[in-house]
C-alpha cells in the first residue's frame, strides 16, 4: 500500500481561494444534478448536459469533499487497483492528478473477489473512527467518517454494490467510484436510485446509453409487484358500486357552490374508469419477457469497454491536465487492451485516431526521414516527445535479435506453423529472400547494418505476402527518452510491465545476458531474474499514514497477507510485482531492465506451445479444445494464471488458420469460435490453475468469452472444488482429483 503526502505549493492565497471556491460550487451543483436526476452513472463528456454530470464534476466532487473533511489524512481517498496493465496505468494517471491538487491518497492492490470483499469487511470495521481504545473510540464517535473517497479501478462492474453484502450498509459519508472496463454491468448500480444508489457512481464511457431495454426490465422486475393471485383480479373486475361512485366524485375546480360532477367520462361507468386509473399489474408473460431480457445481458458473456486509462484521460482533458506522460500512459492503457486481444482491431483503430490527434496536438512533428522510415530518435537530451508509427507484429524486434523477434510472434507462427521443421524453414527461406542472412539476423537488432533496418519494412511489403503475412503491422506509438535511452514502442513497453506483474516474482525465471546466446546460467550466458536485484524494493514494514483509521487496517491487511504468502513458501510475491511494475511505468532504467524477463517469458511459451501442438495434446471435447498440462520444466511458471492465460491467446492465435470452428454445448451465440480451455497443475497446492479463452476465426475480431458463466455451471452440476482468485471469472484454480470430472460437465454444457 503506498500513500502520497501533501506537497508544498507555491501559490497565492488569492489564487487557492478562487480555485477552491469554484471546484466547491461545481461539486455542489454536482451532488444536486445527481440527487434530482436519480442518475447514478455519469456519461462520458460528449454526452453530459446541464442535468447530466460528467467525470469532472464527480473529480470536482472528491476534491471538494477531501478539503471540507476535518479528518483528513491519506487514508481518506483509496484507491483500489486490479494488478493489470490498464488498471496500472490508470492508477499512476489518478495519483498524478490527486498529486497536482494536493489530495493525500493511497493505492492498494487487490488480486480478486475474494481479497475485494475482504478489504470491504475491513473499510466497514475501521472507516467510521479512528483505530483507539474503546474509551477514546466512544468519546471521538460523533466525528464523521475518514474514508469518503473508495475508487475502483477494473473491479467492481458486475458487482451490486448498492446492496447491503457491499457497501449498501457502508458509512453514508462513503462514496464509491466505479471505473471498470469489463462488461456486463450490474445494472443495479447503474440505474439503482435511492440513498445507496446515489453513493455508487459508475464512471460509464457511454455503453449505459444502449441499454434502455434492459433498464426497463430491471426497473419493471425490481419495481413491479409480483402477480398476484384471485384477489387483485377480483378488484380489477369489480363493476361500479354507489359508495365507491360517490367516493369517485369531487368538487368541480374546488367551486364552494358544492357543486360535484364525476372525474370519469360521463358516458362511462365510474366502475370502468377506476380499472383504468388502478396502476396495472405486470402479467406473467411480460415478467418472463423481462427476465429473459435481463438474462441475455448478463449470461452473454464477458467483454471489454473503453480502457479505464482512457477514462482517466477525458478526464485529464476535460481539466485541462493533459502531458505526454498522461497521454503515453493512456496508449499503453489501449495497446494492452488490443494486444490481449480484449478489444477488436475496429475499436483499438477508433481509439487510435484519438490518441493520433493529441500527440500531433502535444508534440512537434518528426523529422521527415525519421517519419518515413520509422527510426525515430531522440532530438535533445531532455526529448521526451511520442510520435505515431506503424508497428510490426514482431516480438520486442528493436531489442532482440530478428530472426528471435520473429519467431516469437503469434502472428508468424500463426502463418508459418514455426513448431516444425518445415515451419522454421519457411522462416528461414523468407529472410534469405529478404536478402538478410543468417548470421545477420540473429545479432542483435541495434548492431544490424543501417541498410538492412531502413530496408527491412519495404522488403517484408514486398516479399512477406507471398507467405501469407499480410498484415505485420498495425498503428501505434514510439516515445523517446532523451539521451538515456532509446525509444520505446507502446507494444516492447507493455510486454515489459506485463512482464513485471506476471512473473518478476514467485517463480525463478532465467534471462539471457545481451551478447550470448542461452548459455545458461553455468555458462556464463544467462543469470536468474532477481526481482530485488533489480531495483528498489519497498519497505512492507513502512507505514507512512498517520496513525488510526483506515492505516491500521491496511497494516494489518499486509501482515495478513504476508502471513499467508509465508504459508505457501514465499513472500507476498504479486504484492512486489505490482510494485514493481508501477514504479517501472515512469522509469525507463527499470522498464528497459524488464525487457530480458519478457524475452524469457515468450521463450517459454513457444517452448511449451510448441511442444503442446508437436504431441499434440490438444484434446477436442464436444466441440471444446483441451490442453492439460501435467508434466513439464515450466509447469511452476504456467501455475500463475497470467502465464498460463498469455499461453492459452498464443495457442488460439497459432491455430487459428488450421482449427476449425465449434459451437460449444454453453455458448448462446450462434456464431462459431475457438474455444479452448488451458489446465496447468500447480503441484505445491495440489490444484489446477484453468483458463477458459474465446477467440474469432477472424484475424482481428474478438468474440465474447462465456467460460465464465460456463465455469460456474459446471461447478455447480458436479459439486467440484473451485476458488476463483482473480476478476477474471474465465479463470479458476479446481482441486487435482476434480479435474476430469469438471472437463467433462463443462464439455456437455447443461439446460442454459
Amino acid at each position: 500500500m503506498r500513500g502520497n503526502g501533501m506537497e508544498d505549493s507555491v501559490v497565492t492565497a488569492t489564487d487557492a481561494a478562487y480555485t477552491a471556491g469554484r471546484v466547491v460550487e461545481s461539486a455542489t451543483v454536482a451532488c444536486i444534478v445527481l440527487s434530482s436526476s436519480g442518475m447514478v452513472y455519469l456519461p462520458p463528456p460528449h454526452l453530459a448536459s446541464a442535468s447530466r454530470p460528467s467525470y469532472a464534476e464527480a473529480y470536482a466532487n472528491i476534491l471538494a469533499t477531501h478539503r471540507r473533511s476535518p479528518a483528513t489524512s491519506a487514508s481518506s481517498v483509496i484507491v483500489l487497483v486490479a494488478p493489470d496493465v490498464d488498471a496500472l496505468c490508470a492508477a499512476r494517471m489518478l495519483a498524478d492528478l490527486f498529486k497536482q491538487d494536493d489530495v493525500m491518497h493511497r493505492l492498494i492492490p487487490v488480486s480478486g473477489h475474494a481479497e475485494l470483499e475482504h478489504m470491504r469487511n475491513e473499510l466497514a470495521t475501521y472507516a467510521e473512527v479512528p483505530r483507539l481504545s474503546h474509551r477514546l473510540s466512544a468519546a471521538f464517535s460523533h466525528r464523521p467518517s475518514q474514508l469518503h473517497t473508495l475508487i475502483l479501478l477494473n473491479m467492481g462492474a458486475i458487482l451490486d454494490l448498492p446492496s447491503s453484502e457491499w457497501f449498501g450498509d457502508s458509512s453514508p459519508q462513503l462514496t464509491v467510484h466505479v471505473i471498470d472496463s469489463s462488461r456486463p454491468q450490474n445494472l443495479s448500480s447503474v440505474f439503482g436510485g435511492g440513498e445507496n444508489g446515489e453513493r455508487i457512481v459508475i464512471w460509464d464511457d457511454g455503453g449505459a446509453e444502449h441499454l434502455q431495454e434492459e433498464r426497463k426490465a430491471w426497473e419493471a422486475l425490481t419495481y413491479e409487484p409480483e402477480p398476484d393471485s384471485d384477489s387483485d383480479d377480483s378488484d380489477l373486475d369489480s363493476q361500479e358500486d354507489p359508495a365507491e361512485d360517490e367516493d369517485e366524485e369531487d368538487y368541480e375546480d374546488g367551486s364552494p357552490s358544492g357543486k360535484r360532477r364525476s372525474l370519469g367520462d360521463p358516458a362511462r361507468p365510474a366502475g370502468k374508469r377506476r380499472k383504468v386509473d388502478r396502476p396495472q399489474r405486470m402479467s406473467k408473460d411480460d415478467r418472463a419477457q423481462y427476465a429473459a431480457r435481463l438474462e441475455k445481458h448478463y449470461m452473454s458473456g464477458t467483454w471489454y469497454g473503453q480502457s479505464v486509462s482512457g477514462t482517466i484521460f477525458i478526464l485529464a482533458t476535460v481539466i485541462e491536465r493533459v502531458d505526454n506522460d498522461l497521454l503515453w500512459l493512456a496508449i499503453l492503457g489501449l495497446t494492452f487492451q488490443y494486444l490481449t486481444l480484449r478489444i477488436s482491431r475496429d475499436e483499438y483503430d477508433r481509439y487510435h485516431a484519438i490518441y493520433h490527434d493529441e500527440v500531433a496536438r502535444l508534440n512537434p512533428p518528426p523529422p521527415a526521414a525519421a517519419g518515413r522510415d520509422y527510426d525515430f530518435k531522440s532530438q535533445n537530451p531532455d526529448d521526451t516527445s511520442v510520435y505515431a508509427g506503424d508497428e510490426l507484429r514482431f516480438m520486442m524486434f528493436r531489442h532482440w535479435n530478428l530472426y528471435d523477434a520473429m519467431y516469437h510472434s503469434s502472428y508468424v507462427a500463426s502463418k508459418l506453423g514455426i513448431w516444425k521443421e518445415r515451419g522454421r524453414k519457411r522462416l528461414t527461406g523468407l529472410l534469405a529472400k529478404m536478402g538478410f542472412s543468417i548470421p545477420e539476423t540473429q545479432q542483435p537488432y541495434p548492431h544490424m547494418a543501417k541498410d538492412l533496418k531502413l530496408t527491412l519494412r519495404h522488403k517484408l511489403d514486398q516479399i512477406a505476402p507471398e507467405y501469407g503475412l499480410v498484415e505485420l503491422s498495425y498503428p501505434s506509438f514510439t516515445r523517446c527518452y532523451g539521451y538515456r535511452s532509446q525509444p520505446l514502442s507502446a507494444c516492447d513497453a507493455v510486454e515489459a510491465i506485463a512482464a513485471l506483474l506476471d512473473v518478476a516474482g514467485g517463480v525463478r525465471m532465467e534471462v539471457e545476458v545481451e551478447g550470448t546466446r542461452n548459455g545458461g546460467e553455468w555458462f556464463g550466458g544467462g543469470r536468474v531474474w532477481d526481482v530485488g536485484r533489480e531495483g528498489r524494493r519497498r519497505d512492507e514494514e513502512r507505514e507512512n499514514a498517520p496513525p488510526g483509521g483506515v492505516a491500521g487496517m491496511i497494516k494489518a491487511h499486509a501482515a495478513a497477507s504476508a502471513d499467508a504468502d509465508a504459508e505457501d513458501g514465499g513472500p507476498q510475491w504479486w504484492m512486489r510485482n505490482f510494485w514493481s511494475a508501477y514504479d517501472a511505468l515512469n522509469d525507463i532504467v527499470r522498464l528497459r531492465e524488464a525487457l530480458p524477463l519478457a524475452m524469457a517469458l515468450h521463450r517459454a511459451i513457444i517452448r511449451q506451445g510448441s511442444s503442446i501442438i508437436d504431441k499434440r495434446d490438444i484434446r477436442t471435447l464436444r466441440g471444446h479444445r483441451v490442453v492439460v498440462l501435467a508434466q513439464g520444466p515450466d509447469l511452476a511458471l504456467f501455475a500463475h494464471p497470467g502465464a498460463l492465460a498469455r499461453l492459452a491467446l498464443w495457442l488460439v492465435e497459432a491455430l487459428r488458420d488450421r482449427l476449425g470452428g465449434t459451437l460449444p454445448a454453453y455458448s448462446r451465440s450462434r456464431r462459431k469460435s475457438l474455444p479452448l480451455v488451458v489446465a496447468c497443475a500447480n503441484e505445491r497446492a495440489g490444484t489446477y490453475i484453468v483458463v477458459g479463452v474465446t477467440a474469432a476465426l477472424d484475424f482481428g475480431e474478438v468474440r465474447k468469452n462465456e467460460f465464465g458463466l460456463a465455469f460456474l455451471d459446471a461447478k455447480e452440476r458436479c459439486n467440484a472444488r473451485t476458488r476463483h482468485g482473480s476478476f477474471d471469472t474465465s479463470v479458476l484454480e479446481i482441486n487435482k482429483d476434480d479435474l476430469k470430472v469438471f472437463l467433462e460437465t463443462l464439455c456437455e454444457g447443461g439446460d442454459r
